[in-house]
């Protein structure tokens, strides 16, 4: 008959199995810190990365998707002088006036001339580079359609029929910059409060 002796009690066979136990649990604990942290500093290094670039000068300019307004009611339209030798008159549609995220004024103009003929154009004034565009003209029905010069042109200062000038050195822009919201652009156009357009720097 023989015996056979363990060379280790059963007690530190025991002592070392929740050792390990203890080693792996801790090891698991690591590892899933370790990646908490590391999507933590990534989404960190993202947002980090979208402000350093929204807040680059030299990132190329990109305009927002414009959606067309509804057809201008006339008693939303609000009058602003142009000049004195101006050969037609007009108005601004209040509930069309938006200042967007990129920078750009947008807006329904309603031109008339002497004789009562009606223009309606759907336009934007770029702040930044002393720009507008002309988007869509407005129908009698209510529809759109699309303009031809559907690009970016510089506005002109001197010229009698200049209210793309006067919109953006005396309403909308200030020293290249969209001047408030749309709500503040409406009451000066209603209170025909014009911004300080001699400082204006364009």
């Amino acid at each position: 008959m023989y015996l056979t002796f363990s060379l280790f009690p059963s007690s530190l066979i025991e002592l070392g199995r929740s050792a390990l136990r203890r080693r792996a649990i801790v090891r698991i604990r690591l590892l899933a810190v370790s990646a908490v942290l590391a999507s933590m500093a990534s989404a960190s290094f993202a947002q980090s990365g979208f402000d350093e670039e929204f807040d680059d000068p030299n990132k190329p300019w990109q305009e927002i998707t414009v959606q067309l307004p509804m057809a201008p009611l006339d008693e939303n339209l609000l009058p602003f002088d142009v000049s004195a030798t101006a050969s037609q008159s007009f108005a601004i549609d209040t509930k069309s006036l938006t200042a967007g995220a990129d920078g750009v004024v947008r807006y329904t103009m309603v031109a008339k001339s002497p004789l009562g003929a009606k223009t309606v154009s759907y336009e934007g004034i770029r702040c930044a580079s002393f720009e507008k565009k002309l988007y869509a003209f407005g129908h009698p029905d209510g529809d759109w359609s699309r303009s031809r010069r559907d690009r970016w042109e510089p506005i002109v200062r001197n010229a009698g029929n200049r209210q793309h000038a006067v919109l953006a050195l005396d309403y909308f822009c200030e020293n290249r910059a969209v001047a408030g919201n749309a709500e503040k652009m409406v009451e000066r156009l209603r209170g025909q409060r014009p911004l300080n357009s001699s400082q204006n720097r364009f």
